[in-house]
């Protein structure tokens, strides 16, 4: 069970991630956020990134193997890099409708793959 309550977290903090780095480059193209400071831009994006680690720490927690979850720390990194991966690629196409997948993007994702693949190996 610990390592679905990882893998739920590491979503939601990888949503609450994408949305700080990349979210306020959409409410600029809406011009929301065209005439803010950059000192707001870095406010507001560490705002949202607060969320980010409510989740993540919590995630690296329940699933490390040192706390009793079922991931070494590779483990965890490597999952976390394809979390973030899936979720950018989500969030970038629902946000960003001119984002396109290309072949090199999909090899690219396959080779994060096989490093799930390689990591999880004895």
């Amino acid at each position: 069970m610990n390592g679905l309550y990882t893998l739920l977290l590491l979503v939601l903090s990888n949503i609450f991630m994408t949305l700080a780095w990349y979210g306020h480059l959409k409410l600029q193209q809406a011009g929301v956020s065209s005439h803010w400071p950059l000192i707001y831009v870095i406010v507001f994006s560490w705002l949202i990134a607060f969320f980010e680690y409510c989740c993540q720490v919590p995630a690296n927690r329940i699933g490390f193997q040192g706390n009793g979850g079922p991931f070494s720390l590779m483990q965890l990194k490597v999952i976390q890099e394809c979390v973030s991966l899936v979720v950018f690629t989500v969030v970038a196409s629902m946000l960003f409708q001119g984002e396109t997948l290309h072949w090199n993007h999909l090899a690219a994702f396959m080779c994060i793959i096989a490093a799930v693949y390689f990591v999880f190996m004895d």
